[in-house]
């Protein structure tokens, strides 16, 4: 299968004309890479206007009286394909728990979007998916992204990096499984080929073009 290289813009940038800008460098610099499938997730306002394939997040409801939420079904209506469930920012500062993760989940599979499930444990996965079937599993996607390499330019070494997939392969050994922590194109190559990573979840590199580029272009490279 291609590397899958997923950008989270979180809350980024402040500008429509900026969001463009920025969506318009990465589609241009990567647009010659057959070998890797890219996926941009901005903020929920941009998404219909960049036309972009993935999203930050999603509501466990259809629809109804829940002020400021998105739902699957209003994403998959957008033709999103892609949608992160469980960020580590989503747990830390909103208070999500392993239940509403759960709901999340189920209601993106529902609808027939690929989830992203960020984790950072084996206890997380177990919870996460806890009533899901085998079929729906399929398309499930795990993000490991150990917390304390998140936005610090410390990426997780590629030997607890290799050990920790290991451990995730026990639990979904056919998932696809993205690492997201401090990725840059120096070390990127290192978690595909050393520790047998098929991906990235992309913060803060995500936001700089030729950075980016430089790692979907580094991952295209056999």
């Amino acid at each position: 299968m291609k590397p899958l290289i997923v950008a989270n813009w979180k809350c980024n940038p402040t500008s429509l004309a900026e969001a463009k800008r920025l969506f318009n460098l990465v589609r241009k610099g990567t647009k010659n890479v057959k070998n890797v499938e890219v996926v941009i997730c901005p903020p929920f306002v941009y998404l219909p206007l960049l036309k972009a394939n993935g999203a930050q997040d999603c509501f466990w409801e259809e629809k109804g009286a829940f002020t400021g939420e998105v739902s699957p079904k209003m994403l998959k209506d957008l033709e999103c394909k892609y949608v992160i469930v469980g960020h580590s920012e989503r747990r830390r500062n909103f208070k999500e728990t392993d239940e509403m993760v759960n709901k999340k989940l189920k209601a993106a599979l529902k609808i027939g979007l690929r989830p992203i499930l960020c984790i950072e444990k084996t206890s997380q996965i177990r919870k996460d998916i806890k009533g899901v079937s085998k079929k729906e599993l399929r398309n499930l996607i795990l993000a490991y992204e150990p917390v304390w390499a998140i936005g610090t330019g410390k990426p997780c070494s590629i030997k607890k990096a290799k050990k920790m997939n290991s451990l995730f392969r026990k639990i979904l050994n056919k998932n696809v499984l993205l690492y997201g922590g401090s990725v840059n194109s120096q070390n990127a190559r290192d978690f595909i080929k050393k520790a047998k990573f098929q991906g990235f979840l992309i913060g803060g590199a995500s936001l700089t073009p030729k950075e980016f580029i430089k790692i979907v272009k580094n991952i295209s490279k056999d």
